[in-house]
């Protein structure tokens, strides 16, 4: 099992390695106060004028971890290379939520790795952010409050059936969702509680970013 090196009674701000908006981590950080570094991304969070309390990952960013160590950031470097920094991260850190800025923009293949990661690790509570809009792996027993007329997308990782929804325009009951088959992106709440159940995991959902406090609320909450 793997080690917990960072418990947090604290909401964390997790930044990666490619572009965070200043705007996108200042907002992440009104909600989840400590702030952690993947790798390289420890470049933006101070570029940006925020110093992390620990860097972890396999380090292969960082020409030299003595410099960090020196400015008493806690670093933690992973050698092992069956995962990324992100999901280094997310095995390592124990937190009532996590946001993710930085993971989303930059090299395809990174981004997709970080979606990914999402479902490997599904019982984290972790919530990404882009620059427009933000994405988490959906369970089954959330409750979103969001106004008439935002947009919810539901993006398939894997083969599932919807088995109930409330409180979006399109009903999902029913409906077989899988990658290069029918996906549920572009509906909309109709105003109040949206709920969405699947046949299992596997389903990322897509929020507006200024639906972030909502998304983090509903995250927060412990799993049944």
């Amino acid at each position: 099992m793997a080690e917990i090196l960072l418990d947090s009674p604290d909401n964390v701000t997790l930044v990666g390695g490619s572009f965070a908006a200043r705007r996108q981590l200042r907002r992440a950080l009104a909600l989840a106060p400590t702030l952690v570094a993947a790798d390289g991304g420890i470049a933006h969070a101070l570029a940006c004028g925020h110093r992390p309390v620990a860097v972890i990952g396999d380090m292969d960013s960082l020409p030299s971890d003595e410099t960090w160590r020196k400015s008493d950031i806690r670093v933690y470097r992973l050698g092992e290379q069956d995962t990324t920094d992100f999901e280094k991260c997310l095995y390592s850190i124990r937190a009532p939520l996590i946001l993710g800025c930085g993971f989303l923009g930059g090299r395809v293949d990174h981004a997709l790795a970080s979606l990914s990661a999402l479902l490997r690790y599904a019982d984290r509570p972790v919530i990404l952010l882009g620059e427009q809009d933000l994405t988490f792996h959906w369970r089954a027993e959330l409750a979103l409050e969001l106004a008439a007329g935002t947009p919810v997308s539901f993006f398939p990782l894997r083969r599932v059936t919807g088995t109930g929804s409330q409180g979006l325009a399109w009903t999902l009951a029913g409906l077989t969702l899988e990658p290069g088959g029918r996906v549920g992106t572009s509906n909309a709440a109709t105003g109040g509680t949206v709920r969405a159940a699947f046949d299992g995991p596997g389903v990322l959902a897509t929020l507006p970013l200024a639906a972030l406090e909502q998304a983090a609320a509903a995250l927060s909450t412990p799993a049944r």
